[in-house]
């Protein structure tokens, strides 16, 4: 369901017609909810992250081809912290860097809410508040954030998958948000979600045992991903997305010339119970909690 309600807060009225096309199809997009000024504002603070990562001690790969076997104490830590992951593409097979270091990463996570100003200030905004009660979420602690960089020629795949698989809580109210820095389309690997399918089963469960610091991803429902039913969200730079913690979604290799920057945002409802088994722990942050009505 595509709406269109212009920048700023959204009213009452206004935010229970998306709520309601938000319970019949699992997501929800916004066209022009960030202005050109916020956009650029966060893609000069990606670009800053980008030129701060230390590429010569620091070449850890973010790739979802590998059902997660690639996970780590450095992915791990990221739950807590400001750390980039690269393309799988842009190293060659010694290791080495094959492309430009401002087109090498994948993304940056998963604390920025916390410890990046430009992106808290966002987070603090009436905006993202209003987004999160679309998705059913009164009083949304913020528990992930990353900066998406989809870059040029290399951007790698992101396969089907559930944010439920590896974001949990007990009852599970979990909710996504998905922000569009630049333009998507098909060309430069736009998200595909299928309307309706948050009713589906979770199909996977990404688990961590802390005794051994291991992650598993293991299949606990084999019903096929539904392709055939996918439809592309092709949307402007400022569109924001909103999108259920069941909802099936992927996004293509980016072969084309452009990058496609997005950031992402991820809370559960403050009143459910955090998973321990999550790979995602705050450890010593405080909540960040946004406030309710």
């Amino acid at each position: 369901m595509q709406r269109t309600p212009g920048l700023g807060p959204l009213d009452a009225e206004e935010r229970e017609d998306l709520a309601r096309a938000f319970a019949s199809e699992g997501f929800v997009v916004l066209e022009s909810a960030l202005d050109p000024a916020t956009c650029a504002t966060l893609l000069a603070a990606a670009q800053r992250l980008a030129s701060e990562h230390d590429f010569e001690a620091d070449r850890g790969v973010f790739r979802t081809d590998d059902r997660d076997a690639g996970r780590d104490e450095a992915f791990f830590a990221s739950a807590r912290g400001v750390r980039g992951f690269l393309e799988a593409e842009a190293l060659d097979d010694q290791g080495r860097l094959r492309v430009p270091r401002d087109r090498a990463l994948n993304k940056i996570g998963h604390a920025l809410h916390d410890l990046v100003p430009e992106v808290r200030a966002l987070a603090e905004s009436e905006l993202v508040r209003d987004a999160f009660r679309i998705a059913g979420l009164d009083e949304a602690a913020l528990i992930q954030s990353m900066l998406i960089f989809k870059q040029p020629e290399i951007g790698g795949e992101v396969r089907w998958h559930q944010d439920a698989s590896y974001l949990r809580s007990a009852p599970q109210r979990v909710a996504g948000l998905w922000l569009a820095l630049e333009d998507a389309d098909r060309d430069n690997g736009c998200l595909w979600m299928v309307p309706g399918a948050h009713r589906g089963p979770l199909r996977e469960r990404y688990a961590v045992d802390w005794s051994t610091r291991e992650g598993t991803l293991v299949t606990t429902d084999p019903t096929p991903w539904p392709e055939d039913e996918a439809v592309p969200l092709e949307v402007p730079a400022g569109s924001l997305v909103v999108f259920h913690d069941h909802m099936p979604h992927r996004s293509d290799p980016n072969r084309s010339a452009r990058s496609r920057v997005a950031l992402t945002l991820h809370a559960h409802d403050r009143s459910a119970e955090w998973s321990t088994d999550n790979w995602l722990q705050r450890g010593e942050l405080e909540p960040f909690v946004l406030g309710g009505r």
